[in-house]
């Protein structure tokens, strides 16, 4: 993600509107995150011709207790000049064009741009080298990706608490969430507590950071993990062309040819090798009749020519579709060779392509499923070298050619609830009666759903026993929020259910912040600092000092959750009366204690 932070955020930002644009569950999300944690007035254009979306909206708004008539809404078919006109852009605080596809959101942004050139915009794109371009050509305009945001929360859901997960600050410096007892204190420099996970609900930035057992560390350079070692291309098409049909009818053959050996090389007399050689001949109609032949002899031969006119076609025929077979699977990336211990992804969509990209970095064997050869994760998959089973995932054969039954995590990301359910329980009744019938003590099937609705995931996760379920929009819209409220999301980190947002903006001139302390800003369970870049010299520091006051030309570089950063704002927009800078006194890394006498 990239995002244009020379502007801070906007003075009083409640009294004016926001403007966003986009019918998907990002945008329902989105809507709701501005009008509930930051109270401010929104207005939705729904560029659809149905009517379903407006009572989702409404349904949403009164279920978290938005004020009455919230949002605005208008329907249009298009994103023209006159449809944003009309929703006020010109006057607008921020405009978010969160559609699902990129060209409509970069057509409606150069739209807006044009009728307000100096309003703030956010645009969701898939499309990293785009979003790159116009966040640099649109000025004032944050480009955020919502698969980028989620997709990190669903790869530690699916690889388990203990897996760190990673976040790389603009600098370079590097981040990683861990379990305390997995930190090394020589390689890695705990910043602050997370959560505590003891209970049965995680509490986030506890007030005591020695009680969190997760924590946010400093990364001394990111462990490489090489994909796992696959056999040559080569031994994994022979191994499928060799099909168990074809290995069956091959070792009958054999064995018959080996019978009949014996049996002539015992009634002629004659050396084994000489025996196979008649044997090869008679069983390809070469033979030639012997009247004088003693009686096995004469019931060999015949055998063998009936044996031989009856099996060689057969074997000809078993070759000839392993072959096909083989080829066709190699040419559509599918399973060409048993698999164990992998991951089975279902859903190739925006969000299932970025968890495939993050599994294969970190070296997850990763086969995955989609119903439509159109899939935008499909031309991944292959360039990875990864199997692809086109087909639909509901259904229990299409599972097991994705060897279900062996894996260790099915992992279901299509943007259907119930189709995603049903995949879910499927495949785990096939996994868990697999695994009834192997002698070997495996682990049971562990699985990750995508889920809109809150309520009815964490009903799913109690009652049927799913292990984790996320929403995509959940954990991308806090950061599509604050974006539009002026502030740089550098990133977030999922907790259990909860998002922590890691965000970055300025000490505003005058405002509440200015002339404050660090431990100031802290508020336990809300927001927590955990860094200060200094204005003048452009360094990061991580040991906060106590006893410097934060100053106009420092900018904060916080975690926080939605309801946190959302109270934290008003406090850091700049007075309009605010007296000029003065100069401040350096800052000391390392205090010394005072002498005798001081």
């Amino acid at each position: 993600m990239s995002e244009d932070t020379r502007q801070g955020p906007t003075a009083e930002p409640a009294r004016r509107r926001f403007v966003v644009c986009g019918d998907g569950a990002v945008a329902r999300r989105l809507v709701i995150e501005l009008a509930d944690r930051y109270g401010v007035a929104v207005t939705m254009v729904l560029p659809s011709s149905s009517d379903h979306d407006v009572p989702d909206v409404a349904d949403l708004a009164s279920e978290l207790g938005v004020a009455e008539g919230q949002p605005e809404i208008i329907m249009a078919r298009r994103l023209t000049g006159e449809v944003l006109d009309q929703a006020g852009v010109r006057k607008a605080a921020a405009v978010a064009f969160v559609g699902v596809d990129d060209v409509t959101n970069v057509d409606a942004a150069m739209i807006t741009r044009e009728l307000a050139p100096d309003v703030r915009l956010v645009v969701r794109l898939f499309n990293p080298v785009l979003g790159e371009g116009v966040a640099t050509m649109l000025g004032d305009c944050a480009v955020l990706s919502g698969s980028e945001i989620a997709a990190p929360a669903f790869v530690a859901a699916t690889l388990g608490d203990a897996t760190p997960t990673y976040l790389r600050l603009p600098d370079g410096e590097l981040l990683r969430s861990a379990m305390r007892s997995a930190v090394d204190p020589a390689g890695a420099d705990v910043v602050c507590g997370l959560a505590d996970t003891t209970g049965s609900e995680p509490v986030v930035l506890p007030a005591d950071q020695d009680s969190a057992d997760l924590v946010l560390v400093r990364a001394y350079g990111r462990p490489r993990m090489d994909p796992p070692r696959r056999r040559p291309r080569l031994l994994r098409a022979l191994g499928l062309v060799f099909s168990r049909n074809l290995r069956l009818a091959l070792i009958g053959t054999a064995a018959l040819l080996a019978v009949a050996s014996v049996l002539l090389a015992y009634t002629r007399g004659v050396n084994l090798a000489e025996a196979a050689y008649l044997t090869l001949l008679t069983a390809m109609g070469a033979a030639e009749a012997d009247t004088a032949a003693p009686l096995t002899e004469k019931v060999t031969a015949v055998v063998l020519v009936t044996t031989g006119v009856a099996l060689l076609p057969t074997v000809t025929a078993l070759v000839v579709d392993s072959l096909v077979r083989a080829r066709l699977a190699v040419a559509a990336g599918g399973m060409i060779e048993p698999i164990a211990s992998h991951v089975v992804l279902v859903g190739l969509g925006n969000i299932g392509t970025r968890v495939l990209e993050e599994l294969h970095s970190v070296g997850i064997s990763v086969v995955a499923v989609d119903r439509t050869e159109s899939a935008r994760g499909i031309g991944v998959a292959r360039e990875l070298g990864l199997p692809v089973i086109v087909g639909d995932a509901t259904r229990p054969e299409t599972l097991r050619a994705a060897s279900v039954h062996t894996c260790r995590a099915l992992v279901v990301l299509t943007d259907d609830d119930v189709t995603n359910l049903e995949t879910a329980l499927s495949g785990r009744s096939s996994h868990e009666a697999d695994r009834a019938r192997s002698a070997a003590d495996r682990p049971s099937l562990r699985v990750v759903l995508r889920l809109f609705d809150d309520g009815f995931a964490e009903r799913t996760q109690r009652i049927l026993s799913i292990d984790e379920s996320r929403s995509v929009s959940s954990l991308a819209a806090p950061a599509f929020a604050a974006a539009m409220m002026g502030q740089q999301v550098i990133d977030t980190i999922s907790v259990g259910r909860r998002v922590l947002l890691v965000a970055e903006f300025p000490v505003g001139a005058g405002s509440e912040l200015e002339g404050r302390y660090c431990h100031d800003v802290n508020q336990p369970g809300a927001v927590w600092v955990i860094a200060v870049r200094t204005g003048r010299t452009g360094q990061t520091i991580w040991s906060l000092p106590e006893r410097r006051p934060l100053v106009r030309t420092d900018r904060l570089i916080v975690l926080a959750t939605r309801a946190g950063l959302a109270a934290l704002l008003p406090r850091t927009v700049p007075s309009p009366d605010a007296e000029p800078l003065a100069e401040v006194a350096p800052l000391r890394l390392l205090a010394s204690a005072p002498r005798d006498g001081e």
